[in-house]
């Protein structure tokens, strides 16, 4: 039987062969550990993160010091979501890494769809 963590990376392996981001839809993939909790956008085609952001970011920290909440995870996709349509990208392919979607995890992607993001 598999840990946690490994159920989970073979469940992003097998969502990350159906997925995929390109120049004008990014995949945005997640990432949370006990204390943070990781954003980046990847366009697939050319094999580069296109932006990335995380709880340890100056402006998130400054807020909430402790980035392993809900209410951190929540903000962090309202300044996610600003720094991307800055850059032009209102579509996104949201891959939630293997995680369920709930908790922080949710909160993000909700946070995303308030402040403009389309998935």
């Amino acid at each position: 039987m598999l840990n946690k963590t490994a159920a989970r990376i073979a469940r992003h392996e097998r969502i990350r062969g159906k997925i995929s981001g390109d120049a004008e839809r990014p995949r945005l993939v997640v990432y949370r550990s006990f204390k943070n909790f990781y954003a980046q956008m990847v366009d697939d085609l050319k094999h580069r993160t296109v932006m990335s952001l995380s709880t340890q970011e100056k402006s998130v920290k400054a807020k909430y010091p402790y980035g392993g909440n809900v209410k951190a995870a929540q903000f962090l996709g309202e300044v996610f979501a600003k720094k991307a349509i800055e850059q032009g990208i209102k579509k996104i392919v949201f891959d939630r890494a293997g995680y369920a979607y709930h908790g922080r995890v949710k909160a993000f992607g909700e946070s995303l769809r308030k402040s403009g993001l389309e998935f």
